[in-house]
């Protein structure tokens, strides 16, 4: 559906060049919620905004349903552009038009009848659950309400597209979770594809299908949501993870010696991740019974990810040697995510 192929973008200036977009290359597939994730400045709005060539390439190629963007003139990029919409983080409404002309108005820039625009305005105001506000402005509405006319807006025009520009950085959490489901429910309804650009790792958690990560212009990981919460490959792939998911050694561990391999008298600390029905499996119970381990739990956590129960763990094993080795073997051959995190010296 979207393709970049070495896409790049650079603003050049007299106080130096700065090269917004390196070499990115990015497959997104048609229906699927593909996320792009980064600090602020990391180039992820210059990114979104090549896809639609609202900001034009330095170089590289942008396909969309197989055609490509970079090379039409700009009457063919205006009529590609109607398969595309956009919401922004701070909504762009027209203050002196009511919630249905707000709508209504990319159609009427298209010259398209009164009769037809109702046609189409009516069912989005219902979709977006605004039939009620039709005749309020904008200045009645809350932040939810108004991202919420923004997003009818953008269907206006029935794209394949909705590009998501920070959609959710100006809203408090709970209209955060009221409007990612509805651009959820958007999805499955409409077969629509989605890009979210976000700093906000909840936001890729609760909706997206795959990820990628951006750091100074860079894709520098890429991955399903699972892939990179479960098995994150860069530092700041993991820092984003943190933010809602325990991966640092637990505050009671901060201060204790920790050995790297194993010493006599020492226990491994080990964190332990669950996916999927592994989460509801008996684990601890069976290594006290089947392994003659004492298991003290130092921290645990369950939570989803999409439709996908995951959790982690982290424990501490006790016992023989040869008994703690048998045991981590055991949980290695789960369908887990196991990490030693070092050894402690015992307390006895």
């Amino acid at each position: 559906m979207i393709d970049l192929q070495n896409v790049e973008k650079t603003y050049f200036s007299k106080n130096g060049d700065v090269h917004a977009l390196k070499k990115t290359n990015l497959h997104i597939n048609a229906g699927e919620i593909f996320g792009i994730i980064g600090l602020s400045g990391a180039g992820k709005s210059t990114l979104i905004r090549c896809i639609n060539m609202l900001e034009t390439p330095t170089a590289g190629k942008v396909f969309v349903d197989g055609q490509e963007l970079t090379a039409m003139r700009n009457s063919e990029l205006r009529k590609a552009r109607q398969n595309i919409g956009m919401i922004f983080q701070h909504f762009n409404l027209l203050a002196s038009r009511t919630v249905y002309d707000n709508i209504a108005f990319p159609l009427e820039i298209q010259g398209i009848d009164k009769a037809v625009i109702k046609q189409k305005v009516e069912p989005l105001l219902e979709l977006v659950g605004l039939t009620d506000r039709r005749d309020h402005y904008p200045s009645q509405l809350s932040g939810g309400q108004k991202q919420r006319v923004g997003i009818a807006r953008a269907l206006a025009s029935n794209p394949k597209i909705l590009l998501c520009d920070e959609a959710t950085s100006a809203l408090d959490p709970q209209t955060t979770k009221s409007i990612l489901e509805l651009l959820r429910d958007i999805n499955k309804r409409l077969n629509l594809t989605i890009v979210m650009i976000t700093h906000q790792m909840q936001v890729v958690k609760d909706i997206c299908d795959r990820v990628a990560v951006i750091e100074h212009g860079s894709i520098i990981e890429e991955g399903s949501l699972l892939d990179l919460f479960t098995n994150p490959q860069t530092a700041t792939t993991k820092e984003f993870i943190s933010t809602i998911n325990n991966v640092e050694l637990p505050a009671i561990l901060k201060n204790t010696k920790i050995f790297p391999d194993y010493q006599p008298n020492t226990t491994p600390i080990i964190r332990i991740s669950f996916i999927g029905n592994s989460a509801g499996d008996p684990l601890i119970s069976t290594l006290i019974k089947n392994y003659s381990v004492d298991v003290n739990i130092i921290y645990g956590n369950i939570d989803s990810i999409k439709d996908t129960p995951y959790g982690t763990m982290v424990v501490e094993l006790s016992g023989t040697k040869d008994n703690m080795e048998t045991a981590i073997s055991y949980l290695q051959e789960r369908n887990l995510k196991i990490e030693v995190l070092g050894y402690v010296a015992r307390n006895d």
